[in-house]
């Protein structure tokens, strides 16, 4: 296994990883220092004790999409192939090749769980392994591992909001759910979560429109317009964005 570890500037220069705590970025490259050669972790628990960061470091991790976590315990770097390009004959695959297979790399080399079923792990696999898993899609264990994955999005979803905004609500409540479960229905991923709440914070926080920082009104019919909507946007003394319109603005409240 390779030794040196690198850390790509676009990543931990970002307005994202800079707004967090020091002990949560500590802990970031400290798991990422003890990582294996495809970015995984199997003991972040003990590190995170090591070094004195706390529960909310590491969840704020997860929350922001920095680390992405498995039922497993283990958790692995987002951007691990961003960061590090590791020579072939320095190269040892993970040996967490369950995991491995709940991923995908995307265009911009970042690893994101997989939506869909997975045949395959992201490496080679060898050609009796893949005619193993020719019916994956019509196996109940599937199907149960899907729910489970919405289940752990809507809880971060929920989480993150309560974090921004300060309020208390649960995952666990169906009302709350349900919007959640719809825009993932429609494809939108936990970044487009993540982006509505922090542009909706940052606009009403502090106005009269405060209160409808809520699930109803940022994950319904809206939810795309505010997704759309440009940050940074002039406000008015009531807080909306000039750019906006106010009818627009409370028909989507209302």
């Amino acid at each position: 296994m390779a030794e040196k570890r690198m850390f790509a500037k676009q990543i931990v220069d970002s307005d994202a990883f800079l707004d967090m705590p020091l002990s949560a970025q500590s802990l970031y490259f400290h798991l990422a220092m003890r990582a294996d050669d495809d970015g995984f972790v199997n003991n972040p628990k003990k590190i995170q004790r090591m070094i004195g960061a706390s529960d909310d470091d590491c969840k704020l991790l997860i929350m922001k999409r920095f680390v992405l976590a498995f039922e497993s315990g283990v958790i692995v770097i987002k951007h691990w192939r961003i960061h590090n390009y590791i020579q072939k004959d320095r190269y040892k695959e993970t040996a967490y090749q369950e995991e491995k297979a709940m991923l995908i790399i995307k265009d911009n080399k970042a690893y994101s769980l997989s939506d869909k079923p997975c045949t395959q792990v992201v490496s080679k696999m060898d050609t009796q392994n893949r005619l193993d898993k020719i019916r994956l899609e019509e196996d109940e264990d599937i199907l149960s591992e899907k729910k489970k994955q919405e289940s752990q999005y809507i809880k971060t979803v929920v989480d993150y909001l309560n974090q921004k905004a300060g309020t208390k609500y649960r995952a666990s409540t169906e009302d709350t759910a349900k919007h959640i479960r719809a825009r993932l229905n429609e494809n939108f991923t936990l970044d487009d979560f993540f982006a509505v709440i922090d542009k909706k914070c940052a606009e009403w926080m502090g106005t009269e429109f405060e209160k409808f920082l809520r699930p109803k009104t940022l994950f319904g019919s809206k939810f795309e317009s505010y997704l759309n909507q440009r940050s940074g946007a002039r406000r008015g003394a009531n807080g909306i964005a000039l750019d906006d319109r106010r009818d627009d603005e409370l028909d989507g409240i209302l």
